[in-house]
């Protein structure tokens, strides 16, 4: 009996790393980079900076891939991987190339996602109805730039949000 356990538990090891392993792979591991702390725009695409933790560079890598899908409400909730994103969709997908968070979560549960307060390299801003993310600098949303209120798609943008109204939450340590 000890044993058919042990191989049990064997078998389920193998299996939750296995699909951990997926899972990860299903997210780019590498990316365009630039020198320094912040990230950079070339075009529509974030450039990584080099100084910033692997899993700050994975979010952004993986944001990139969202820069083509358009906006629908809902997007990116069902699965990480749809053919278009809402802005909580969006940050979820970022977070989890990351490997910050494991299912989609809503607009009002990142408002109590990780610590409270602004990070050094990710911060994530939420309230009810809409989430944003600021990820080494650069800011991610599904907004305009010149007009907050009209959605728009996932994408970087150039232009900063004030975060009035909004609680600003960060992952643990980053």
């Amino acid at each position: 009996m000890t044993l058919s356990i042990s191989k049990s538990l064997l078998c389920s090891a193998i299996f939750a790393f296995a699909a951990h392993s997926a899972f990860a792979a299903a997210f780019p591991s590498s990316g365009p980079t630039t020198p320094g702390n912040e990230a950079r725009l070339r075009g529509s695409e974030a450039l990584a900076p080099v100084n910033a933790p692997l899993s700050v560079k994975r979010a952004i890598w993986a944001a990139n891939q969202l820069r083509t899908k358009p906006y629908r409400y809902g997007g990116g909730h069902k699965s990480f991987h749809d053919n278009a994103y809402d802005c909580s969709g969006t940050v979820s997908y970022a977070l989890a190339g990351a490997g910050l968070v494991t299912v989609p979560l809503s607009s009002t549960e990142f408002r109590v996602y990780g610590s409270r307060g602004p990070g050094k390299w990710i911060t994530v801003y939420a309230r009810n109805g809409h989430t944003f993310a600021v990820i080494a600098g650069l800011r991610l949303d599904t907004t305009s730039p010149h007009n907050p209120s009209r959605r728009w798609a996932p994408r970087w943008q150039p232009t900063e949000r004030r975060p009035s109204g909004f609680e600003a939450r960060h992952p643990t340590g980053l």
